[in-house]
């Protein structure tokens, strides 16, 4: 009997060390790896189409294009280097605290497949199996619009590497009053333009106007703005009241790596006029080293459906509803971390967030507070980067009842080993005043939101466009 026990302990010891000795493991996965042979056409292009394609094609953000395997393999080594780290595809928010629509990054078998493929020679595969790289409409990430507003001049950007900011006009005329579902802009200067905030201008037909002639750039944004509205011919001309046509306040809009919330139909939307215009309010270019010329334009998207749930956009900290904590000064050589929070008035459905800082932003976190203590995590981003963004559209709106406070803490590394600090030394950074706060080397802490007035049943929305 103790011979057999210890046969069969003997017996278990020499299965468990086959089944879990990890060389054999790794051998078996590099042989099953092998054996499939790691290919473009079969295991590579599906990856990239997906997820670089999209950004890396003529007018899109990208610099270089990803449309084939020659466009591959001529950057090979930086696909597998940039996936490698996680660099690209990019998206700050941390997926592990909060999912959103369109979430982009790769598994790590993807990831490994990339790798592999570039250490064993960026083998081709079967062309006559290979997918096709995806169709897109050149001018635009969502398709053809409904409406394209060229400007009407071209804008001058003197190369003399100081900030420039900027009153702009977009007029349009159209057969009759229709709804839209959004609006895109569309910049010409991708690397130079670091803000754009716009609204709609709507013209009564019944009223007296002259909204297409007049200034359609107005380079002074310290002036009197009635001035600089007249002188735009922004106002009726019947000197009836009121003077001004209706505004639809912030329906432009735009940051680096920026794509507006795209809704589904029974959320959103604006009425259009037949007679109006969009008129940037404010629209922020870099400093540049030389002479530039911009021809941005914007692309409207019609509604195809009525309007049954309109959305209102809010924003806290720097220029919105609530007060940040210390105040928000950033003395040199310190990493400073700041507050802000807000008590909601009634019941919302959340649904799109857009954390703003600047160069100095390292680290901005954002959740939900209800009375009772739970907590809601709204978006957790570790690592900022000024290059990327986004307009993050939950998966299904995020009920927010009322009496909930909405915190939000925002860090900066306002050091010389911040490889971004636009200063060295580094000198004491503030949020400036009025204008003065957007320029790139001040700063900046907002979380901006979208949201609906709460309706039974909001959380089962798919706010995924279809």
């Amino acid at each position: 009997m103790q011979t057999s026990c210890r046969f069969f302990f003997l017996s278990l010891i020499t299965v468990f060390f086959i089944c879990c000795d990890p060389a054999k493991k790794e051998n078996e996965t590099e042989k099953k790896i092998n054996q499939n042979e790691i290919t473009w056409s079969k295991h590579i292009a599906p990856i990239i189409f997906k997820n670089c394609t999209p950004c890396h094609r003529p007018g899109e953000s990208g610099p270089f294009n990803l449309l084939s395997y020659v466009d591959a393999v001529k950057k090979a080594k930086l696909i597998k280097f940039v996936t490698g780290t996680r660099y690209m595809p990019p998206w700050p928010a941390d997926a592990d605290y909060s999912h959103f629509v369109g979430e982009r990054g790769l598994t790590k078998d993807e990831i490994e497949l990339i790798k592999l493929w570039v250490d064993n020679g960026l083998l081709h595969g079967d062309s006559l199996t290979e997918l096709k790289a995806p169709e897109f409409y050149t001018g635009s990430y969502f398709g053809k619009p409904d409406l394209v507003i060229k400007p009407q001049q071209a804008v001058s950007v003197k190369g003399n590497g100081t900030d420039v900011f900027l009153i702009e006009k977009y007029p349009y005329e159209i057969e009759k009053d229709t709804l839209i579902d959004f609006v895109e802009f569309v910049p010409d200067q991708r690397k130079l333009i670091h803000h754009v905030n716009g609204h709609l201008i709507s013209y009564d037909a019944a009223r007296a106007f002259n909204y297409t002639s007049g200034e359609s750039v107005h380079g002074d944004t310290k002036a009197q703005l009635m001035d600089v509205y007249k002188a735009m011919h922004i106002p009726y001309t019947d000197k009836l009241q009121p003077q001004f046509p209706t505004l639809t306040p912030n329906t432009v809009y735009y940051l680096p790596g920026y794509l507006p919330p795209a809704y589904p139909k029974e959320v959103g939307g604006y009425k259009l006029k037949k007679h109006g215009a969009f008129l940037l309010n404010n629209i922020h270019y870099g400093p540049s080293n030389k002479d530039t010329v911009d021809n941005s334009y914007i692309n409207v998207f019609y509604r195809k459906t009525k309007i049954e749930r309109s959305v209102t956009e809010t924003q806290m900290g720097t220029f919105g509803i609530s007060k940040i904590e210390p105040e928000f000064i950033i003395p040199p050589n310190e990493v400073k971390t700041f507050h802000t929070q807000t008590v909601l008035s009634r019941s919302i459905s959340l649904l799109s967030v857009n954390p703003h800082m600047h160069l100095i932003g390292k680290t901005f976190w954002a959740f939900a507070l209800k009375q009772n203590g739970d907590t809601i995590p709204l978006i957790k981003i570790n690592k900022w980067d000024f290059r990327w963004q986004y307009y993050y559209t939950y998966k299904h709106p995020v009920k927010l009842e009322s009496g909930t406070t909405i915190h939000v803490y925002g860090t900066y590394d306002n050091t010389s080993k911040n490889p971004n600090n636009p200063f060295h030394p580094a000198k004491t950074i503030t949020q400036g005043n009025g204008v003065e706060s957007m320029k790139t080397s001040e700063e900046m802490f907002q979380f901006i939101f979208t949201y609906m007035n709460y309706k039974e049943g909001d959380e089962k929305i798919d706010l995924e466009r279809k």
